[in-house]
């Protein structure tokens, strides 16, 4: 007792009992009104505890629920066979089941998606005693889920269209089998960057322009897709109206770079085109390139060097440095060009390069077809048969004389 009259230990001892008794009382206001449910089950799943939380989003009542119904009980046909199979066996195997997604069938019929952590808590002998799950609203969630899911879709959808657009468009722009020209050997393949699936810009063109006056087109437009595609497209019947009304090739691929100019688009393009000319003495060919690699001639000894002078890409400059060479064809003389597929075609860090160029062409110099056919799959071998960029080349040889 002290000089007040008070026992303190007493007095410490209510007060001890007043407080914690106001804890469980706050504990159990917070079990029960917790932002999330929260349920007890027998090992078997039977409900033998659940707070009100629960219960208003189940839409039950308690004596509904405890004694009555397991979990699985409370779900739809598909989350039954679902936990089942996978929410009930990973339990028992690992004690723990987090963010396992399911559909709760409300008291009214309705369906509520949910979110469940679950853990399965063990005596001191490992048997089971309980599971305790706590139960989470994930309506807002499967809603924006499922936006995201539909959203991703059309964005493939449109992905696809794009791509159907732009492959449909490419395939008018290379021609199915090159043109005839009499008393030439002409030979043309393309092959697309990987498995075919993305569009790319290299195109190549053969078109009469009179009697005995052929040209030849070849060439990049940087990009891949719609736009590339666009492009080539712009290109291509640029180039075939400019070669009508202008003889020398450098004047028709000033008049591209003008188009491109105007037509506001930040792609540009190499190409290389080539007149095909043919008089009493047999045929000559007029070379002019606008950032594109330059032709090889392949003569009928199968020695290969390259012809024409290197000109400035189209579409960046207003003036682009461009020049014409003029060279005869003889008999057994070819005039093959390609695209950088060809020679940038990679291995590692290694390049195909000019040199495996030059060599391929000498194997193969016996016709157009050779010529291409056997470049191209020296480059694909090369590559593992993998193009890791869009590859076309086209081949004129004068056949020998008398055939």
């Amino acid at each position: 007792m002290s000089e007040q009259g008070f026992d303190l230990t007493s007095e410490g001892q209510a007060l001890e009992a007043f407080y914690e008794a106001l804890l469980d009382d706050d504990a159990a206001k917070l079990y029960d009104r917790a932002p999330c449910g929260y349920l007890s089950t027998t090992p078997e799943g039977l409900v033998i505890k659940v707070n009100q939380t629960f219960l208003t989003l189940a839409g039950y009542e308690r004596d509904d629920l405890i004694g009555r119904r397991t979990f699985a009980d409370l779900l739809t046909g598909g989350g039954r066979i679902y936990h089942e199979t996978h929410y009930a066996p990973m339990l028992q195997m690992q004690g723990s089941a987090r963010a396992i997604a399911l559909d709760l069938v409300r008291a009214d019929g309705r369906i509520l998606p949910v979110l469940v952590n679950s853990v399965l808590e063990r005596d001191a002998f490992g048997a089971p005693t309980v599971i305790r799950a706590a139960v989470f609203d994930a309506t807002e969630r499967r809603g924006y889920e499922r936006e995201l899911l539909l959203a991703k879709q059309r964005a493939e959808a449109s992905e696809a269209r794009a791509t159907l657009l732009a492959r449909t468009l490419q395939q008018t722009l290379i021609p199915p089998s090159p043109p005839q020209i009499p008393s030439l050997d002409l030979d043309a393949v393309y092959r697309p960057a990987g498995d075919g699936q993305e569009v790319g810009g290299d195109f190549y063109d053969v078109f009469e322009i009179g009697q005995g006056d052929w040209a030849v087109a070849i060439g990049d437009v940087c990009g891949k897709g719609v736009d590339a595609a666009v492009v080539t497209a712009l290109a291509r019947y640029t180039l075939r109206g400019a070669m009508v009304s202008r003889p020398a090739p450098s004047e028709a691929l000033a008049a591209l770079n003008d188009v491109l100019l105007r037509h506001g688009s930040d792609r540009f393009c190499t190409v290389g085109l080539l007149r095909l000319s043919r008089d009493d003495g047999g045929w000559s060919a007029t070379v002019a390139s606008a950032g594109h690699p330059l032709p090889y001639l392949v003569a009928e000894d199968m020695t290969t060097r390259t012809v024409g002078r290197p000109g400035s890409v189209l579409g960046v400059m207003a003036h682009p440095v461009l020049h014409d060479t003029t060279v005869p064809l003889q008999p057994e003389q070819a005039l093959v060009m390609y695209t950088d597929g060809v020679t940038e075609a990679r291995r590692k860090a290694e390049f195909f390069g000019e040199d495996r160029l030059e060599a391929a062409l000498s194997r193969h110099a016996a016709s157009a077809t050779s010529l291409t056919h056997g470049v191209l799959a020296e480059v694909l071998d090369f590559q593992s048969g993998v193009a890791r960029d869009d590859i076309a080349l086209v081949a004129v040889r004068v056949p020998p004389e008398g055939s």
